[in-house]
């Protein structure tokens, strides 16, 4: 009889844990190589976790509607189907004296450290780690921590009671190690009543790129740009307004292509394509789904393109490859009437992502958020000089360069 674990597939490179939504088999049933077994939502988008071979589903399963971390043992796929366990939670991945004694060395690493990065907030981990049994702690009046993060705040020399007042009990390790690096949440306890709602995944991993996107050294230039015959020609031709941006943004970079670099501590990182990359509100988020080579192709397959992109954006289809590693961005905020102008954040990998606000009269206001380690004030203004001539002769836009 052999059982081998089926755990937390990665989906991506910036994926350290997935939702379990739901499962598609349960335990007993039969499955065949490629099957879909559960339902995965990581960052950006619902993927199904496949069998990996033929055999029988097993248990137990972990939980629907939780976050386990990459690489976690959700289920087990047995080559007998009486090897069944009841439902239950996931296998502990956390727990033992060697995880321990690493996480403590490298929380250490990091007090040494001037300026730690924050921890992430998995308050929602529920295959880590679980409440002492009959909840003991709550009755001794003393805060509810996890085994583990009991045991590792006091190597830290944190105190339970200080944690309490930062975090929902019971506390997590990641919580106590965020604490340690000075990475605390605000302290609302003086304030109203409040219930948490937790993070999905989508909402956590902006919230995380967002914060590291913060830290770059960043300067806006704002223009009127006009826009009156892009929105003929999109009218007569049945075209998208975004996607003729696009167009027009990837082609003005082809004329100034350093904003088409990315700041790395090893040197500028010069792309040989231009990816644009369009933010598309979605239900619980956003997502930047990606025009491959947009100054270049022809306008009839970015097209066909930015169509499936909304369409998979909308139904969370997209696949790591639809979203990752767009060299500049667009950020459209024209479809709501009154908003006139607005900045956005320079996503991490690229030198510069244009806001663009609702159009007046033929002109839209735009800014140009922009990496000052890469182009500077002079720069960002010879571009959006270069952007306005595309768009007051839009027809160039039709073909390809």
């Amino acid at each position: 009889m052999s059982r081998k674990p089926i755990v937390m597939p990665s989906l991506s490179d910036t994926m350290k844990e997935g939702h379990l939504r739901r499962w598609l088999k349960q335990p007993g049933d039969p499955v065949h190589k490629g099957e879909a077994l559960a339902e995965i939502e990581s960052d950006k988008a619902v993927m199904d976790l496949e069998a990996f071979s033929d055999g029988f589903l097993a248990g137990p399963l972990a939980k629907e509607d939780a976050d386990y971390p990459v690489g976690a043992t959700l289920a087990y796929l047995s080559d007998v189907a009486t090897d069944v366990d009841e439902p239950g939670e996931a296998a502990d991945t956390e727990s033992t004296p060697q995880a321990h004694e690493e996480t403590s060395a490298a929380v250490a690493e990091h007090k040494s450290t001037p300026a730690p990065k924050p921890g992430s907030d998995d308050q929602t981990r529920t295959n880590i780690e679980t409440a002492s049994p009959a909840n003991n702690e709550e009755e001794k009046g003393r805060p509810l921590l996890s085994p583990y993060a009991r045991a590792l705040a006091q190597d830290l020399g944190l105190d339970p009671k200080m944690l309490a007042r930062y975090f929902p009990q019971p506390i997590k390790s990641t919580q106590v190690i965020a604490a340690a690096m000075g990475a605390l949440p605000p302290d609302l306890s003086t304030g109203p009543p409040l219930r948490y709602k937790w993070l999905t995944p989508m909402r956590r991993s902006i919230a995380d790129h967002m914060t590291a996107a913060a830290h770059i050294p960043t300067f806006r230039v704002s223009a009127r740009l006009p826009v009156g015959r892009l929105q003929t020609l999109a009218r007569e031709r049945s075209l998208s307004f975004t996607l003729l941006m696009a167009r027009a943004l990837a082609q003005t970079v082809e004329l100034h292509p350093r904003f088409n670099d990315a700041y790395t501590p090893l040197g500028l990182a010069q792309r040989k394509r231009v990816d644009v990359g369009i933010a598309v509100d979605i239900p619980g988020g956003l997502v930047t789904p990606v025009l491959r080579d947009a100054a270049s192709r022809s306008l009839d397959e970015l097209g066909q393109d930015w169509l499936r992109l909304k369409q998979q954006s909308l139904q969370q289809k997209l696949s790591p490859e639809d979203y990752q590693g767009a060299t500049i961005y667009l950020s459209n905020l024209g479809m709501f009437p009154h908003v006139r102008r607005f900045d956005a954040i320079v996503p991490l990998g690229a030198s510069a992502i244009l806001a663009l606000g609702a159009a007046d009269q033929g002109q839209v206001e735009a800014t140009l958020s922009a990496d000052h380690r890469v182009v500077y004030g002079a720069d960002a203004a010879r571009f959006l000089e270069s952007l306005s001539e595309q768009l007051d002769q839009p027809e160039g836009l039709l073909k390809s360069s």
